[in-house]
Order: structure tokens, then sequence, then C-alpha cells
């Protein structure tokens, strides 16, 4: 019986990852839709988010069969119900990543893109997506633990958008709608990073029966 638990336990981390995958290139490719003016990836980075949606409905009934047919113990409980906060936070990553293709599809931003470090701080919050992932599958509390602090960075690029924005749009006043649609996509990548600080939290919880907050 424990075996069967342990390979269906075994199914469900291959389906995060995969799921983290998902997730990872949803927002790499609508931040590249936007340094690029891609229409089309927009429109395909939009599409990919109802496959975001599949794979969290398939881990979801993954989850409720562990919970319903195997009767995990306290630690092995802890583990099935933090991968179903989990991928609601995943799921919103991806909602949020299609929020940012949405706005290219509307309008082009390839001048006022180069006014702010988005693709830097894209870079932060990709790594935070997945390390916290990682953390979950190879259960390791450090990695967890590192992402929740790392959201400071995250953060701190966001403030720093926002400066820069705001000098902007102070030197050349005709680019005000512009850097509206920039200011937007950058509280989108703020909060995919609030999310993934979710999904570490959901770790520790995992880990310790602590739910830090």
């Amino acid at each position: 019986m424990r075996n069967k638990f342990d390979t269906q336990l075994d199914t469900l981390n291959n389906n995060l990852i995969i799921m983290g995958a998902m997730c990872e290139n949803a927002i790499a490719s609508a931040v590249k839709a936007l340094m690029t003016y891609n229409v089309p990836l927009a429109q395909a980075t939009i599409e990919a988010e109802k496959q975001i949606d599949e794979k969290e409905r398939e881990i979801e009934s993954l989850c409720l069969k562990l919970l319903l047919q195997q009767q995990p113990v306290a630690r092995d409980l802890r583990f099935i119900s933090a991968a179903l906060k989990m991928i609601t936070d995943m799921e919103r990553i991806g909602d949020q990543a299609a929020d940012i293709a949405e706005i290219v599809t509307f309008i082009d931003l390839s001048e006022s893109k180069n006014k702010v470090n988005i693709a830097e701080m894209t870079e932060a919050i990709i790594k935070m997506v997945t390390e916290s992932i990682d953390a979950f599958v190879n259960r390791n509390l450090g990695l967890a633990k590192s992402v929740i602090e790392y959201d400071d960075v995250v953060d701190g690029y966001f403030t720093r958008i926002k400066k820069d924005l705001i000098d902007f749009i102070s030197a050349d006043k005709q680019h005000g709608e512009a850097v509206l649609d920039i200011l937007m996509i950058a509280k989108y990548l703020e909060r995919i990073g609030d999310h993934a600080t979710n999904i570490a939290e959901w770790v520790v919880f995992a880990i310790t029966g602590t739910h830090q907050t």
C-alpha cells in the first residue's frame, strides 16, 4: 500500500514540476512578446493559460484521490494539502502572465519598455517560481525560506520601475498612457512574485507544520 502511495506522490511531484515549467514559460513568453512587440506570441501565451488551468484540475483530482483513497498520515497530509494550495497560486501566475500578454495585443510599448528594467525583474521572478517548486519537490526548507526572503529583491525592482516611470513621464508627458500600461505590467510581475512567495510559505508548512506569514 505504501509503495503505491509513494508512486502517486512521485506523480504529484512530477505534475507540479510540469505545471511550474508551464508557468515559467508563460511569464517568459509574455515578457518576450512585450520586449519584441510580438502579437502572435502574446496570443499564444494567452492560449497557454488554458493549459495551465487544465493542469491545475489534473493535479487537484490527483490530490483528492490521495486524500480519499490512501488516508495519509500527518506529514503526508500536509504535503498534499500544501500542493492543493500551491496550484491555486500557480494558476494565478498563469492568469497574470496572460494579463501581461493581453496588454501587448492592444498597444505597442516598444519605446516605453526601454525606460525600465522589466527583463531583469522577470528573471528574478522566474527564479522565485522555479525555486519555490524545487523546494517542494526536494523538501528543501532552506530553499523555501530563501525564496521568501528574495521577494524583497522583486519588490525593490518594482519600486525602481515606478520611480523610473515617474521620471519618464515628467520628461515626456505624451507617453502617459504607455507609462500606465508598463506600470500595470510591472504590478502583474510583482504579484507573480507574491504568488511564488505564497508557494514557498506552503512548502515551509508542509515540512514544519507551521504556516509562515
